[in-house]
């Protein structure tokens, strides 16, 4: 994207019109760098969560360690990931595992949290009626823990979309690129129609993500709905 300094600023949908192609490869880039390590970071801290909850002994280390990791500077581990992983800067893994870094550290403990607060009563009663740890764990256990993770999703996800837009300052394509090029553009300011889009398209994307969630421990969990009066 160029722009002549002596040229007037086109409007937002001028903008968009000229670059859609370009604005919607990104969005669809953002999207799946954010939702990705949400999905890896999730699979990793179920086991690490229950581990938590029959081990007493794993959860003071691990609250500490993931409040630890989640304290890192993300530009920093965005450029440390290259030198770790044995990639190339731009390469769009070191995001994904960076962001995963980030998700485990923040869902290992809701999982725990989650599980943890499963009524003794009815952990007692799965145990009862011959419910082996694994059947309990998956029949009772995650059920009712499922909106304390969804709770804990829908805090990643829209980490991890306000996350995503820094790696945009190392050149790796996704909507950040919007707000590089809004200011790389200017001239006596910043050139605001992309940094608008930026912002615009990243909320959105937010949103729509946070619904998905909202959705599925609706579905989840349907014992929860409130019934409807006739």
């Amino acid at each position: 994207m160029t722009r002549a300094s002596g040229d007037a600023p086109p409007g937002l949908l001028a903008y968009f019109s000229a670059h859609h192609a370009e604005i919607l490869r990104w969005l669809w880039s953002h999207t799946w760098l954010s939702v990705l390590p949400v999905l890896i970071g999730l699979a990793v801290s179920l086991p690490l969560g229950y581990l938590a909850t029959r081990r007493r002994w794993a959860y003071p280390p691990l609250v500490s360690v993931g409040g630890l990791l989640y304290t890192i500077p993300s530009l920093a581990l965005f450029v440390a990931m290259p030198s770790i992983l044995g990639t190339r800067i731009l390469d769009p893994v070191n995001v994904v595992v960076a962001l995963s870094v980030y998700t485990v550290a923040l869902l290992s403990r809701v999982v725990a949290d989650g599980l943890r607060a499963v009524p003794e009563d009815v952990v007692a009663a799965a145990t009862a009626v011959g419910h082996t740890p694994l059947q309990r764990l998956l029949r009772v256990d995650l059920p009712l823990a499922v909106p304390v993770i969804a709770a804990g999703l829908r805090v990643a996800v829209v980490a991890n979309v306000s996350l995503v837009a820094i790696a945009g300052t190392i050149g790796v394509p996704e909507l950040g690129q919007l707000f590089t090029n809004g200011f790389q553009l200017s001239s006596g300011g910043p050139y605001y129609p992309p940094i608008v889009w930026g912002i615009v398209l990243c909320v959105a994307l937010a949103l729509v993500l946070d619904l998905l969630i909202v959705l599925g421990n609706r579905a989840l969990t349907p014992w929860r709905r409130p019934e409807v009066r006739r």
